[in-house]
């Protein structure tokens, strides 16, 4: 897929992306916004600039894999994968629908382009690890790049996956974590702290770069670096806003798990400017 350099261009898609998740989560009437909208500008940096895939040929063996292990937020990746043309952008109206292929949690039998079913939180990054090792052992050039959540943290895990891919010097493999700073009980601080979470991911082997999980430029460039690590992982902790360009869900734990209701729909629309 021809790369998108222009940051405005970006900026947009991300727009775009956080658009779909409220029209997708409100016509659904139940889905995950908050985590979703977070993540827009990570979903649209990997699809549209930093990843080597073709919407076309979804089993191109060369392709990078990506994997989401907080699987509950697929809908910023379905709206990523359909405008980057995995499938039509009008599809996306089905989430949670009965037979869709569009699941309230990652269903890789029923989409191409999905690598992984996933939604049990703390396993991506171990599914990402055998990815790794795969395109190693095959002596390919493919890179792996995992998105968790800053709650999914407290799964034991991912810290058995952490050692695992330092041990085997998975130099292909790129973590992301979302550092919204909240789960669905309220701020992870309060439900079992993660901090110091880049000395634990230091300690486990890991290079740590830390972003602004908003700023395009920023993740561009933290996801080109990762790619010149040699002999270990990377991981990129981004900080973010849970309901990030939505005024009413910023930072609001509710809007983990709760869908907007018509007149929610419009006021969110109009804060990301899609309603003038």
């Amino acid at each position: 897929m021809q790369k998108i350099t222009d940051i405005h261009e970006l900026k947009e898609i991300a727009r775009k992306i956080r658009v779909d998740i409220i029209k997708m989560t409100n016509v659904a009437g139940s889905g995950h916004p908050g985590g979703s909208l977070s993540a827009a500008e990570i979903f649209t940096v990997l699809y549209f600039n930093i990843m080597n895939h073709d919407p076309k040929k979804p089993e191109w063996e060369d392709r990078d894999v990506f994997i989401l292990s907080k699987g509950h937020c697929c809908p910023g990746l379905y709206s990523a994968m359909a405008r980057s043309g995995y499938f039509p952008v009008e599809e996306l109206m089905t989430l949670r629908k009965y037979g869709s292929r569009l699941q309230g949690h990652p269903h890789s039998s029923s989409l191409p382009g999905l690598e992984a079913s996933t939604g049990s939180l703390g396993q991506g990054l171990s599914i990402a690890i055998g990815c790794a090792l795969a395109i190693k052992l095959n002596k390919k050039n493919s890179r792996v790049y995992c998105l968790m959540g800053d709650g999914e943290q407290q799964e034991g895990q991912i810290w058995e996956a952490a050692m695992s891919a330092s041990h085997y010097k998975l130099d292909n493999l790129c973590g992301i974590i979302d550092r919204n700073r909240l789960q669905i009980d309220g701020f992870c601080k309060d439900i079992i702290d993660y901090e110091p979470l880049e000395d634990k991911w230091k300690s486990f082997g890991w290079c740590v770069i830390n972003v602004d999980g908003h700023n395009i430029a920023e993740l561009i460039n933290a996801f080109e670096e990762s790619k010149t690590i040699k002999g270990k992982p990377t991981v990129i902790i981004a900080d973010t806003i849970k309901g990030k360009g939505v005024d009413f869900m910023e930072n609001v734990s509710v809007w983990h798990g709760q869908a907007p209701n018509d007149e929610e729909t419009k006021k969110a629309l109009n804060d990301l400017g899609e309603l003038h």
